[in-house]
């Protein structure tokens, strides 16, 4: 009885601390991403709309689009780069942090999963700024085709985020993982998200691929075509379709199972190669 007493302190000291450090590192991983700049946060605001303008210019003014799917393109493409910009940040910095954290996970009892997650919790506190951003610009196009603010923009608190943050978590833990044996992930990621930001619709529009099906197949089997879509949906008012919801739960919950067992079976082992 004493022994299973003991066990069950310890694990909530372990949740105290692991919670500690975690809300410690969301801090710090904001704190340095900005320190050195003269503007600090507010270049979470004004880098998207920097692209945004760039984007805009060349879409608008020497392909003479000005719209996507019904939406004002700088709002489109706003509201894309919002989403893929979450999955970016927080997947790339989670990718080292078992290595750069060796101090804490060699010194404190804390659980090993809370160093992808501070990354993934630091990502959304820039995707809210980047919200900010987007919002701002939707005051400044209101009367464009397909801006407004609709009640629907409430369903990216949930559940939108919660199935996006799974899918984001999950992939942060395996490449957590395989970043602790194999060091060249870092480059060869990078490589991977340029290419996975071309097979997402930020800035064009599958419906505009005409006489393509075997590439708009293969562009609705990118999980993140769906999480831009969805959101998408959200900014003009719709509620999306259930099944909508089924897939972006699906790969959601899909990858972060996936992604938690990988890290789950592989953190006994992580010691002897950080």
């Amino acid at each position: 009885m004493q022994k299973k007493y003991i066990e069950v302190t310890d694990r909530k000291d372990r949740i105290k601390r692991s919670f500690h450090t975690l809300t410690s590192m969301v801090g710090r991983n904001i704190h340095n991403q900005y320190r050195n700049s003269t503007l600090g946060i507010l270049w979470t605001l004004l880098n998207p709309l920097l692209n945004m303008v760039i984007i805009t210019i060349i879409f608008t003014t020497i392909l003479g689009r000005n719209e996507m799917d019904g939406i004002y393109f700088p709002v489109y493409y706003l509201s894309g780069l919002a989403v893929f910009g979450l999955l970016r940040s927080s997947t790339t910095n989670a990718l080292p942090c078992m290595v750069v954290n060796h101090d804490l996970l060699t010194k404190t009892r804390i659980q090993h999963e809370v160093f992808p997650l501070s990354n993934v919790l630091s990502a959304l506190v820039d995707f809210c700024f980047t919200a900010l951003a987007l919002f701002i610009v939707m005051l400044i196009f209101i009367k464009k085709p397909g801006v407004g603010f609709h009640p629907t923009l409430l369903m990216t608190v949930v559940p939108f985020l919660p199935a996006f943050l799974a899918f984001c978590l999950g992939v942060s833990f395996i490449l957590a993982t395989i970043y602790i044996r194999f060091r060249d992930i870092k480059h060869i990621y990078n490589v991977v998200l340029t290419l996975w930001m071309y097979l997402t619709p930020l800035f064009y529009s599958v419906s505009y691929i005409e006489g393509h099906e075997r590439i708009k197949m293969v562009l609705k089997l990118n999980p993140m075509y769906h999480y831009v879509t969805y959101f998408r949906q959200l900014l003009i008012g719709q509620v999306p379709s259930p099944m909508t919801h089924l897939l972006i739960y699906a790969w959601g919950l899909g990858m972060f199972g996936v992604g938690f067992l990988v890290f789950h079976f592989a953190k006994k082992k992580f010691l002897l190669y950080i």
